[in-house]
């Protein structure tokens, strides 16, 4: 069991080197809110989650006041919508009714303006995406996510092309703001049901009425530690990180079961990801460097991620045995200083965040590209993606951003913990005859098992 007295062992994380919870998200099922009216859905969509957005910031705050560790968000994630408005073809309303909850309850960002098509789309489904551009434009804290692809069912290129097409036109609508409506639109393959974190999080379908997941970040935590092994061997350094995680893990799950239990609902899990923000000493490029790269990006990254990220995992499912979400090691280029820093000095390009993604814990995140970058290229990355995700059995995603009016080597700024990113090059040639083709790619052999 948690105990407070465990929480003193982590003043100093808290203090020096950035530990904080990143959010604690509470996930709440729509399905008793579906009407055959658009009016009605959203009415009682509102209804259903205003008193429990309300407990849950002053549930937040109470015990930020009483352990005195930094709670940076509160966020809620929702049934997806693409499911909850099929009836009714509310979606804008939904959406509408969603952001309006979020600000007026001080809710960061709120989740679950998604839809599944792994396989197929529905012709509600088509529709339901084809309304993310202009809900992303129009509200401040909806944010959407699309799962085109999963190791049992394949890539749903159909869903793929029209992601290209739907990123690109979210950047074109939001290009006053640095395109940032790309910033809250995530496109998966493999996606969990659990996830805390923006802005790929939605209440899966097998979840509860209402659940409280919590994600902890601390790549601070984990470069104190290694500072005081410089040198030892990568077993010694294995260890480190997974005896880190695991105390981190075990602030988590308190705060997680004492917030569940004040607001009523069930305690979900604790997503350990070592998510950054652009503050330095608070970068996942930084803890790389520690375990003795010169460069993020220099031969032997893809090595030290795997590693950094195996031990994180393992520490959290020692420390605790409901542990889920996205947990491992996140690269998002604009919200880690260390990223930026490689990302300007030219050591790391495209081609070696695509490598690494293959063994961190989501994949090309916060990625700004030029913005006359066209959709079919757009649709590619995130089949590349998606094919590492389906063959490895692992969750993928792409975060990319299409500045318009930004080019190579510009910057552009997102504030926050959204930070802000270099655009960066991408390859040359056209996957467009391929993107074209439409269909889906099959499931790999080695999903054939029951």
């Amino acid at each position: 069991m948690v105990n407070s007295r465990e929480i003193i062992q982590t003043i100093s994380m808290i203090k020096d080197q950035h530990l904080d919870i990143r959010t604690v998200t509470l996930h709440v099922s729509l399905f008793d809110c579906i009407s055959e009216s658009a009016e009605r859905t959203a009415d009682k969509v509102a209804d259903k989650l205003m008193p429990l957005a309300s407990s849950l910031v002053s549930t937040a705050e109470a015990i930020q006041a009483k352990y005195g560790i930094p709670i940076v968000n509160k966020r809620i994630s929702v049934s997806p919508v693409s499911l909850i408005g099929a009836a009714s073809g509310g979606y804008e309303l939904i959406a509408r009714a969603l952001d309006r909850v979020a600000k007026e309850c001080g809710i960061d960002f709120i989740g679950g303006y998604t839809a599944l098509v792994q396989k197929a789309m529905t012709p509600c489904e088509r529709e339901f995406i084809l309304t993310i551009p202009e809900v992303l434009a129009c509200t401040e804290r909806v944010c959407a996510s699309v799962n085109v692809g999963s190791t049992r069912a394949g890539i749903n290129m159909d869903a793929v092309a029209l992601m290209g097409e739907v990123i690109k036109r979210t950047a074109e609508l939001t290009a006053d703001r640095g395109s940032i409506g790309c910033a809250k639109l995530v496109v998966f393959a493999n996606a969990v049901e659990d996830n805390p974190f923006m802005a790929g999080s939605f209440n899966g379908v097998s979840e509860g009425d209402a659940v409280v997941n919590v994600g902890i970040s601390g790549p601070g935590v984990v470069k104190a530690a290694l500072e005081n092994i410089r040198g030892a061997s990568c077993d010694i350094l294995a260890e480190t990180i997974k005896d880190t995680a695991f105390k981190i893990t075990r602030m988590g799950e308190l705060v997680g079961r004492e917030a569940a239990a004040a607001i009523g609902a069930a305690f979900g899990i604790v997503d350990l990801s070592l998510a950054p923000t652009p503050v330095r000493g608070d970068s996942v490029g930084e803890v790389l460097r520690e375990m003795g790269l010169s460069e993020v990006g220099a031969h032997g990254t893809t090595a030290c991620l795997a590693m950094l990220n195996d031990a994180v995992k393992k520490g959290g499912t020692m420390a605790s045995s409901h542990v889920g979400g996205l947990s491992g090691a996140f690269i998002p280029v604009s919200e880690d200083i260390g990223m930026i820093e490689a990302v300007r000095r030219g050591t790391l390009p495209i081609e070696k965040l695509e490598a690494m993604t293959s063994v961190c814990s989501v994949g090309l995140d916060m990625i700004a590209v030029p913005g006359d970058t066209d959709p079919a290229t757009l649709s590619a990355m995130i089949a590349d993606e998606a094919a590492i995700g389906v063959i490895n059995g692992k969750t993928t995603a792409v975060r990319v951003i299409p500045v318009i009016g930004k080019s190579e080597g510009d910057e552009v700024e997102f504030g926050g913990l959204l930070g802000r990113a270099p655009v960066m090059r991408l390859s040359g040639g056209s996957a467009a005859a391929f993107v074209a083709r439409g269909g889906r790619i099959p499931a790999p052999i080695h999903s054939y098992k029951n």
